[in-house]
C-alpha cells in the first residue's frame, strides 16, 4: 500500500511553511515524550545526546539515513508538552522547524511545520517528512516501520505541485 501525502503549504512573509499533521489516541504528554526522550526518538528518527534546553544544542544521529550521520539541533524554544522550535544544521544547511502538540478529549494532534525560504526541494523534503511522521506512528503503535521507497519518488510530484494556501 502506498501512503498518501498529507502536506500542505501556507505562505509567510519570508517564504512558505510546509505543514504536516498526525493524530494519536494518547495524551499530549505521551506524544511529547516520543519527540523529546532519546530512547523514544531512537525508534523512529534517531537518538540524541547532549544537554537539552532552550538556547542549547544537542546532537542527533540520523539512524535511518545513509551513513547514519550526526547533526546539530539547536533548541530555540521548548514549552512542554506543547511547543518545540528547533534549527537543524547539517550538510543540507539550516532547517527551521516547529512542532506543536495539542490535545482534545484524549486525542493529540502533532503539527510539524518546516519553515522554508524557498519552495526549492519540496519534492524531496515533503516525502521525507511524511516518512518520518509515519515512522513515529509505527513506533508508537509497535508496528513494522515503513520503507522510504514507498514515499520517494512516489510522492515527489505531489509536493512539487503543491500550491500555497491562505
Amino acid at each position: 500500500m502506498t501512503p498518501l501525502p498529507t502536506g500542505r503549504l501556507f505562505g509567510t512573509d519570508t517564504g512558505a511553511d510546509l505543514v504536516l499533521t498526525r493524530s494519536f489516541r494518547a495524551p499530549a504528554e505521551d506524544v511529547w515524550a516520543s519527540l523529546t526522550e532519546s530512547e523514544r526518538t531512537a525508534r523512529w528518527f534517531g537518538p540524541w545526546k547532549g544537554e537539552a534546553g532552550p538556547g542549547k544544542t544537542v546532537q542527533v544521529q540520523m539512524v535511518f539515513e545513509e551513513g547514519q550521520a550526526w547533526m546539530d539541533l539547536c533548541i530555540e524554544e521548548c514549552v512542554p508538552p506543547r511547543l518545540l522550535k528547533v534549527n537543524t544544521v547539517d550538510e543540507a544547511g539550516v532547517w527551521r522547524l516547529t512542532v506543536e502538540v495539542s490535545e482534545v478529549d484524549g486525542v493529540s494532534e502533532l503539527k510539524l511545520v518546516h519553515h522554508r525560504d524557498t519552495l526549492e526541494g519540496a519534492g524531496e523534503i515533503g516525502p521525507g517528512w511524511e516518512y518520518y511522521l509515519d515512522m513515529l506512528v509505527a513506533a508508537r503503535e509497535d508496528k513494522p516501520l515503513p520503507s522510504f521507497d514507498d514515499y520517494y519518488p512516489a510522492q515527489k510530484e505531489y509536493f512539487e505541485k503543491l500550491s500555497i494556501e491562505d
